[in-house]
């Protein structure tokens, strides 16, 4: 709890919770709500592994698994402090917990701090992202607000960008956050995780490029309505009916880009011989 708060007072003020897989994932996918949260603290992270796989390079080449745990749970903590979370949880488990159907642990987890929370919004990884933990991480989620009751459940789940992008989305299947002008605060969220951009990743100048893009890139005969975006992937419906399996929901959308594009190349195309 970033500001020294009461427990109590501070899981009650939030509004806006991202559940993520990493040390850096909800300053990369969530910046939509951290946003939201500015002045209120009414945004809450929640990690659910310990970090220890993270790559490493350069002055953390030689540090250990558990010496980086550490760094990456400092780092998570300065990132609090730059965006003024409400609070944020480490669930520190096992990636190969965390993907173990069988291992209920993590679900668990999620569902207690969703007893007492009560956000309205929450965001986590999309189900096409291609990291194995990611994808694990969102169905720990949907399986723990499934298991809550209905007046407990939020009014949105989003799936969000790390590891695939979601420009593929036909237009009408996009969440489109519109990111405003705070682009400081946002390089500053991502930056602090030094052990990640020293040690050999550039996701800080990645994820800013990737907001600039979409942004750009989103309307072809417009000019720019935004300077910074990321896309969501609605995963709202699959906590309304626990029937939906998510690979056939997710299958759907990717069946609506592949018919997009096949509509497109069948009006432009020249006709069949005969």
């Amino acid at each position: 709890m970033p500001d020294g708060a009461d427990e109590q007072d501070t899981l009650g003020r939030v509004t806006h919770m991202a559940i993520a897989a990493h040390q850096d994932d909800v300053e990369i996918m969530a910046l939509d709500g951290i946003l939201a949260g500015l002045g209120n603290r009414g945004f809450m992270a929640v990690i659910a592994t310990n970090g220890a796989g993270s790559p490493r390079a350069g002055r953390y080449e030689n540090y250990g698994d558990e010496q980086m745990q550490l760094i990456r749970r400092l780092e998570q903590k300065k990132a609090a402090f730059v965006g003024e979370y409400s609070a944020v949880a480490f669930l520190d488990h096992s990636s190969a917990a965390v993907k173990d159907g069988g291992d209920p642990v993590s679900k668990d987890d999620l569902k207690n701090i969703l007893t007492v929370c009560r956000p309205q919004i929450i965001y986590t990884h999309n189900l096409a992202d291609k990291h194995d933990t990611h994808i694990a991480v969102a169905l720990r989620t949907i399986a723990a607000i499934r298991e809550l009751p209905e007046d407990r459940h939020p009014k949105k789940l989003y799936g969000c960008e790390v590891w695939r992008d979601l420009d593929w989305l036909v237009d009408s299947d996009k969440v489109i956050f519109n990111l405003g002008k705070l682009e400081n605060i946002a390089a500053s969220l991502v930056g602090v995780f030094d052990s990640q951009i020293a040690g050999g990743k550039r996701y800080d100048l990645a994820t800013m490029g990737r907001r600039r893009a979409h942004a750009t890139y989103l309307q072809s005969h417009a000019v720019d309505a935004a300077e910074s975006v990321d896309f969501g992937m609605d995963l709202t419906p699959l906590i309304h009916n626990s029937q939906l399996d998510p690979a056939e929901y997710v299958g759907t959308l990717i069946q609506r880009f592949a018919d997009d594009v096949s509509r497109k190349i069948g009006c432009f195309s020249f006709p069949k011989p005969s």
